[in-house]
């Protein structure tokens, strides 16, 4: 079976000829093209394809909003050396965040975010109140031509409201303030950007798209079953319903710690619980993931960690490792094989190859 062939049996809740095994590459790709490895539109051309079925990798599309922002107020853009600085003009206050490009690691991350307290929440209102969604669809179009038998059109919807504050304009610690300082206002913070992302959501569940990931980039650590039950289950659960309702898949990324919301998000109604980290670097080991998501139909994908795929993990613990994930995938037809959750920018291509080599040994089911 070619990758797409095996994914889709799998979703249909068939047994495909061998466990898929899909990968991101997208965050190692990006670095080989900031280091002149890959050519400025590699990631965007039918090169990018054809790499993975090279690398004999299922592809599925990460980091894709079919939608784009229309702005009622203004924005200012500028940098500073290696910093992103970008400020929302509203009549209820400015507001302004810092990105820092990381050179060794070839990634960003926030200095200075958007929302610093509750004192920021009416502007914040303000901002999604008069934001407007218009469809991006072009590049999915292009993308779904380009993909073939080597995988699926996978498209992003806008992430949970709390998990938008918490994962890009806010940060954990000024949301757990806001929400205890002023939590009528939070909630109705919540609710005015629900209403906006809502929007966008279904510009995303009627785009070309075959796939639809909340990409909550969500951890135990930073999210408990308080938080995930007051302000996000409804958000996920109304929207894997409407993509369910549309004949499309419906993914959540979760690349954290799972065992403190697993059984909890596996309770939605998910296709797709993905880029599962197990042990030694997540919290709980591949034998255990069944247990604790109980019993759901919802496909647990991940098993190899992204810091397996460099150096500073030996080709001896390498293979122990996907060997012993594939002895527990082989089991059920509950498993997709992919990374937790992408390949670094030290990622070694024998690594890639290897997976494969592995599952064509030891993924054939029991």
């Amino acid at each position: 079976m070619s990758p797409r062939e095996q994914i889709l049996t799998l979703f249909r809740g068939e047994k495909p000829d061998r466990i898929p095994w899909f990968g991101d590459l997208d965050y190692w790709a990006n670095s080989l093209i900031k280091r002149g490895l890959k050519p400025v539109d590699f990631i965007t051309s039918p090169d990018y394809i054809k790499w993975h079925k090279d690398l004999r990798v299922g592809f599925y599309l990460q980091g894709y909003f079919p939608f784009k922002p229309v702005y009622g107020f203004e924005e200012k853009t500028w940098t500073e050396g290696n910093r992103r600085y970008r400020e929302l003009i509203t009549p209820k206050g400015n507001l302004r965040e810092c990105w820092t490009y990381l050179p060794a690691s070839f990634a960003e991350a926030p200095a200075e975010h958007l929302v610093k307290s509750e004192n920021d929440l009416a502007a914040l209102r303000y901002v999604y109140e008069n934001t407007h969604w218009e469809p991006d669809y072009d590049y999915a179009s292009r993308r779904k031509e380009y993909i073939g038998d080597q995988g699926i059109m996978l498209a992003y919807l806008p992430r949970s409201p709390l998990m938008h504050l918490i994962a890009v304009e806010a940060g954990i610690m000024a949301v757990t303030y806001s929400e205890a300082m002023a939590p009528d206002e939070f909630a109705e913070t919540i609710n005015v950007m629900k209403g906006s992302f809502d929007k966008a959501a279904m510009l995303a569940v009627n785009s070309p798209a075959e796939a639809l990931m909340i990409p909550e980039n969500l951890s135990s650590e930073a999210v408990g079953p308080i938080f995930f039950n007051k302000y996000m289950k409804a958000y996920q659960k109304e929207w894997t319903g409407k993509i369910k309702e549309a004949g499309k898949y419906s993914f959540i990324h979760i690349d954290g710690t799972l065992e403190g919301l697993l059984r909890e998000e596996a309770s939605v109604g998910f296709t797709v619980l993905e880029a599962m980290t197990p042990k030694p670097v997540g919290d709980l080991g591949i034998q255990e993931w069944e247990a604790v998501a109980g019993e759901t139909p919802s496909i647990l994908w991940g098993g190899i960690p992204g810091s397996y795929f460099t150096p500073i993990v030996n080709d001896e613990e390498f293979d122990r490792h996907v060997t012993e994930v594939l002895d527990v995938m082989r089991k059920s037809t509950r498993y997709v094989l992919g990374v937790a959750d992408q390949v670094p920018p030290d990622g070694l291509e024998t690594r890639i190859r290897r997976v494969a080599e592995l599952v064509d040994e030891y993924g054939t089911y029991l």
